[in-house]
Formats: C-alpha cells, structure tokens, sequence
C-alpha cells in the first residue's frame, strides 16, 4: 500500500513505534527509526534489516531541537522527500497521586509529549508540502478518555493531543497532507508496564468486557492504513485500537 513512501516514526525501536515501523516498511515503505538510544537504534535497524525491510536509523530526542532537525535531515538525505509522520514518542515519568507532582514533572511531560509533537509536525510540513500530500499520525492514549490520577500528567498530556489532531487536520487541510490520531489502549509494552500495575486499571477494563492486553502489532495495521490511499478521505479523526474502551472527549 506505501510503495515509495519515506516514513518517519518517533520512538520506533522497541514496543508499538517498533511494530508501526515495521509494518509501514512491510508495506512498502522506507522507514526511518529514531529513539534515544544508539544501541536501541542500532538493534532495531539491523533487526528490520535481517527481514529485508528498507530501514535506517538515527539517535532523536524529540524534546531536542537539534535531534529534531538531525532527524529531518537524516530522512532527505537517505531517502530524497518525506511522506509520513508517526509522532510516537512520549513519556510517563511519574505513577503516584496527583497532588505529589512537581512543576518539573508537568513541564517535562508536556514538552515531550505535547509541544515536542507539534514541533515535530512544523518542522516537517514544508517538506510533506513539496510533495504536494502527506500524512500524519499523532499517537494519544486512552489514559485520555478515561484519566486515571496515578498517571494525571500524562492523561492531561495525551487529551491535549487528541484536540491536536483536530487542530492540525484543519490547518493543514489546505495542504492535502491529512492528521489523524491513534488513541491507544493498554497495549503490553514495556512502556506500559508502570500504567498495568494500577490496580484500577483492570477494574476499568473489566467493566468494558476488555481482558487482554492489546499487542503492539495490532497498532502497526491501521496506522499503515491511515497513511494510505485506502484513507484518503479520513482526516482529523481520533482512531481508537483500545479492544472496546468507549469514550469521547
């Protein structure tokens, strides 16, 4: 379905951003991955490589200007043009009760998951616009439909990026380049491993009839979906993979 298509993806070397990756390079993609980590990088690459997917790899913080910029610049070099974005990567620094949060932690999880999104986004537009159409993906959570207040920062974060996609899609519909979201359940990832040990959580789940964690394949499919042709005519829309939780905002 991408045949051609140069993919960023955020955060994309281990748990979903890794499975997304890999499916829009299975679907004929060229992906680029990016997270901290070298070593992280280096593994991933060269495990995509070993199934003869078209991959590269480079060291990005997102909450980093000039990894930001490095990334970008990565993805024209090697491959010529940019057709998606996959904004994935965020943190959850802190599981506790709310009134316990610092300034710090308010501020460290919004500049990564928030304002570190948008900029992302504005860096690469002029480049989707080049192509004359692109596609965006912003990754929420359903932490946002249903707050949880051990993980108040991050709930507040990823419901501020459900109305980021709205805003974008609208902005940038003038472009043809498209913004939908992708409102993740508890997918069992390594991530969510802090968010599992809630012990409402289940209960929440439970009540939706929800037993089982999500796989971190069973978010790949609908993104490589809403990048293509297939999706030409969903723009702004919040996607939920969460196995049945139900909610709006």
């Amino acid at each position: 379905m991408l045949n051609g298509k140069v993919a960023i993806v955020t955060g994309s070397t281990n748990g979903i951003g890794f499975a997304i990756a890999r499916r829009l390079a299975q679907d004929g993609g060229h992906v680029l991955v990016s997270s901290r980590k070298q070593k992280n990088v280096d593994a991933a690459v060269e495990q995509l490589k070993k199934e003869g997917l078209s991959v590269s790899g480079i060291v990005c913080h997102v909450g980093k200007e000039e990894d930001r910029k490095r990334l970008v610049t990565k993805a024209l070099e090697e491959y010529g043009k940019i057709d998606i974005l996959v904004c994935n990567a965020a943190v959850n620094p802190f599981v506790g009760p709310i009134l316990e949060t610092t300034e710090s932690i308010w501020e460290k999880v919004f500049q990564v998951n928030v304002i570190s999104t948008f900029l992302m986004i504005k860096l690469v537009v002029p480049h989707l616009q080049k192509q004359g159409y692109g596609s965006i993906i912003i990754c929420s959570s359903a932490a946002s439909y249903l707050p949880l207040s051990p993980i108040g920062p991050y709930s507040v974060s990823k419901a501020a990026l459900l109305c980021l996609t709205k805003v974008m899609a609208d902005s940038l519909r003038p472009m043809n380049i498209r913004v939908n979201g992708l409102v993740l359940g508890l997918i069992n990832t390594t991530f969510s491993e802090k968010i599992r040990m809630i012990p409402e959580i289940h209960l929440k789940l439970a009540s939706f009839g929800i037993y089982r964690l999500g796989k971190p394949e069973e978010c790949g499919g609908i993104v490589s979906f809403l990048c293509s042709e297939d999706a030409s005519y969903i723009n702004g829309e919040n996607i939920g993979v969460t196995g049945g939780i139900v909610g709006r905002l």
